[in-house]
This record gives structure tokens, C-alpha cells and sequence, in this order.
């Protein structure tokens, strides 16, 4: 496959890139735990086919010590066992999210309350910053 543009070739392209690793190092700077970042960031590459995100994504999860079997179901992170109430409240958050625009109303009501029975206001800020950049 090759790329149609050398985003970081460009001057304007280049500082987009710029601001957008600025936002990541505010999120993974956070108290929003490493292992959900990382697994928000697969799952939401996951939903959008993006092989490329999906490589560096799960080589970086596995480089920090995440475990083969958690790798392999995130995908089928529902009927999983391996994944904390607060992990499926981020990865559900992250499916709302990422499928805004097939939803009637966005993120449910019910989402948005289950991920706050487990993350604190700077932490949702951060799951849904980095929900967003990575879309």
C-alpha cells in the first residue's frame, strides 16, 4: 500500500502533528490508567480497519506488558473475562464514541454513568480526549 500524502511533509501537516502528539502526551499523562489507554486505542483502531494504528497500538500494549490473551479479545471484550468493570466501561465509552454517527443519540446515558462509577472527572476527561484523537 502506499501513502497518498506525507502528512508530516507538509508545513501545515506537520504542525497538525505537532498539537496532536502534544494532546496524546496530555492524556498518557494522566491518572487514566496506561493499560485502558491502550486498549481504547486498540479497540477504537479496531472498530475504524486502521491496520496501521492496530499494529503500533497492540506492539505498544505488549511492550508494556499487556498479555496476549487480553490482546486477542478485546474485540469480544463483551463476553471476555479477562477485562475489569472499569476496562469495559472505558472500551463500551470508546464503541459509543467511535460509532457516534451510527448512534441515534451518541453515548448513552447508561455508558456515560457506568464510566463514571469508575473513573473521576479528570479521568473521563482523558478517556474521552483520547476517544477523540484517536478517531
Amino acid at each position: 500500500m502506499d501513502a497518498r500524502l506525507n502528512i508530516i511533509g507538509s508545513p501545515v501537516g506537520a504542525k497538525f502533528w505537532k498539537y496532536i502528539v502534544s494532546a496524546a502526551k496530555v492524556v498518557s499523562d494522566s491518572t487514566l490508567p496506561a493499560a485502558t489507554q491502550e486498549l481504547v486505542k486498540i479497540r477504537a483502531s479496531q472498530i475504524n480497519g486502521c491496520a496501521g494504528c492496530l499494529d503500533m497500538h497492540t506492539k505498544d500494549a505488549a511492550h508494556a506488558g499487556e498479555t496476549s490473551t487480553r490482546l486477542n479479545l478485546i474485540a469480544a471484550w463483551r463476553e471476555a473475562k479477562v477485562f475489569t468493570d472499569a476496562e469495559r466501561a472505558a472500551l463500551e465509552l470508546t464503541e459509543q464514541g467511535t460509532r457516534i454517527a451510527d448512534a441515534a443519540g451518541g453515548v448513552t446515558d447508561d455508558a456515560w454513568a457506568n464510566a463514571a462509577k469508575h473513573y473521576d472527572e479528570d479521568q473521563l476527561a482523558a478517556l474521552v480526549c483520547l476517544i477523540a484523537v484517536i478517531n
